[in-house]
C-alpha cells in the first residue's frame, strides 16, 4: 500500500465520511502495470471495447457513457493520473465484428489497457464455442500489442425470449472460463449487478434505461466496478452531475445566429421563445407544440417514438404532466424512460433534450412518490432538469427563463 492511502486511513472516520468522493482501500490491482502508471502520473490510454452498452447512445443521454465515467473515477483515485479514455463500442456488435475492427479501433490507439465487454449480441447469433475462440483471440491480439486486458461479463438484462437469462448466464460462464484459462483479470459485471437485482429489484430496475441497456446511473456503477478492478480501490461517482453546457446545440445555434427548431410539450411551447431570448436577444425560434393534456403516459411515449427522431429538432422540451398516468409503477418507469429515450438521438450528439419537472407548471399539485421517481429517472438518464424549489412561488415562465439565463 502506498503512503497516500496510509495517510488517509490515519484520519478519523468522521472526516472520511465527509469526503465527497470517498476512496477506500480494497483488493490488489487487477491490472498492476496500468495501476502503477496511473499512480506515477505516467501516460495511460485505456480502450473500452464493446457493443452498444459500451458506446454512446440514447440510453445514457447520447453524450457520454461508462468510458467517460471511468476516466472520472480513475482521476479521483489517482489525482496525478495522465489518462486518456477511448470508446470503441458499436451498437449491435458481436465478437465477430470485434475481430474485424480490432486493428483499426483498438490496437491502432496503442493502448495501455483494453477492457472487453461483449456477449449480449453474441448470445443471439454466435455459438458459445465461437464466442470462446473469439474472446481468446481478442486477448491474444491485445497482449501481443503490449496491452493489459480486463475481461468483463455483460450486464444482466430483463429476461425475454430474445435474451433469456439462462442463456446469458451460459455466455457469462464462457467469459469466466476464458479468464481462468488465460490468467486474465475479470470483472464479473453480471454477477455484481444480478446480486443487486436479487437484493433490491427496484434499485436494479432504476439502473436500466430499457430491457438491455443500463442508463447513466447504471454506467456509473459499471465504471466504479471497472475502476476498482483496475486499481484495487473503490470510489463513488454518485455526485457526478450531468454534462455542461446543458444545451450545447442550442447555444451553438444562438452563437451562429441560426434559427432554433424546438419541439415543446405544453404549456412550455408558449414559454420557450421568451426564455431562449435570455440567451440572445436576436434568437429566432421555430416552435412546434406537443399537446399532452388528457393523454396517458404510454400515449405520450408513443408520440415521442413517432415524432422526435423524424423531426430532428434542435431542442426538445419534455414536460410530462402529473395527469399522464400509467397502470403500474413499472409501466410508469418504462414509459417515462422511453419518452426520454425516443426524444434523444440514437447515437452520440444530435439535438438537446431538456426535461421540465411537473412542479414547474403545477406547483400546487405535488405527488411526492411520483415526483421523486420521475426526477430520479431524469438524473439517471444524464439529462438536465428544470425544477421548482420547495418555497419557490415564481410563475412557470419565470422559472424557465431564469434557468435559461443561467446557461449563458
Amino acid at each position: 500500500m502506498s503512503r497516500l492511502p496510509l495517510l488517509l486511513l490515519s484520519f478519523s472516520i468522521g472526516l472520511l465520511v465527509s469526503l465527497t468522493t470517498p476512496i477506500l482501500p480494497a483488493a490488489s490491482p487487477g491490472t498492476p502495470k496500468t495501476a502503477a502508471r496511473l499512480e506515477r502520473g505516467e501516460p495511460v490510454r485505456i480502450v473500452c471495447f464493446g457493443d452498444s452498452v459500451t458506446g454512446v447512445y440514447y440510453h445514457t443521454g447520447s453524450r457520454r457513457a461508462y468510458t467517460d465515467m471511468l476516466g472520472i473515477a480513475l482521476r479521483q483515485l489517482s489525482p496525478r493520473a495522465d489518462v486518456e479514455l477511448v470508446n470503441a463500442g458499436i451498437s449491435g456488435n458481436t465478437t465477430v465484428n470485434a475481430l474485424d475492427r480490432i486493428d483499426r479501433d483498438v490496437l491502432a490507439a496503442r493502448p495501455t489497457l483494453v477492457t472487453v465487454m461483449f456477449g449480449l449480441n453474441d448470445m443471439t447469433r454466435v455459438s458459445r464455442g465461437d464466442y470462446r475462440d473469439n474472446l481468446q483471440e481478442i486477448v491474444s491480439r491485445c497482449r501481443s500489442a503490449g496491452a493489459e486486458v480486463l475481461l468483463c461479463t455483460p450486464n444482466c438484462v430483463t429476461d425475454t425470449s430474445g435474451r433469456p437469462t439462462e442463456k446469458l448466464v451460459q455466455y457469462c460462464d464462457v467469459v469466466r472460463s476464458v479468464g481462468r484459462e488465460l490468467d486474465v483479470p475479470m470483472l464479473d459485471c453480471y454477477q455484481q449487478l444480478d446480486a443487486l437485482r436479487q437484493r433490491d429489484p427496484l434499485a436494479w430496475r432504476l439502473l436500466m434505461s430499457d430491457a438491455i441497456h443500463p442508463n447513466m446511473d447504471g454506467h456509473k456503477r459499471i465504471a466504479e466496478m471497472l475502476a476498482e478492478s483496475i486499481t484495487g480501490r473503490k470510489t463513488s461517482l454518485a455526485g457526478v452531475l450531468p454534462p455542461s453546457p446543458a444545451l450545447p446545440r442550442t447555444l451553438a445555434k444562438i452563437a451562429q445566429r441560426q434559427p432554433i427548431k424546438v419541439l415543446a410539450m405544453e404549456p412550455f411551447d408558449a414559454l420557450v421563445q421568451p426564455a431562449l431570448a435570455r440567451l440572445g436577444s436576436e434568437v429566432r425560434v421555430e416552435v412546434t407544440p406537443w399537446q399532452v393534456a388528457g393523454k396517458s403516459l404510454p400515449e405520450i411515449e408513443a408520440e415521442a417514438k413517432a415524432r422526435v427522431r423524424a423531426m430532428r429538432p434542435d431542442l426538445v422540451l419534455i414536460a410530462v404532466p402529473r395527469s399522464a398516468r400509467a397502470d403500474s409503477r413499472e409501466a410508469l418507469i418504462h414509459s417515462f424512460a422511453w419518452t426520454m429515450n425516443w426524444s434523444l438521438n440514437f447515437g452520440v450528439g444530435g439535438w438537446d433534450c431538456l426535461v421540465i419537472d411537473a412542479s414547474v407548471a403545477e406547483p400546487d399539485r405535488a405527488d411526492g412518490s411520483r415526483d421523486a421517481l420521475t426526477r430520479q429517472l431524469v438524473r439517471a438518464q444524464d439529462l438536465p432538469l428544470v425544477e421548482r424549489g420547495k418555497d419557490d412561488r415564481r410563475s412557470p415562465q419565470e422559472v424557465l427563463a431564469e434557468w435559461m439565463a443561467a446557461q449563458r
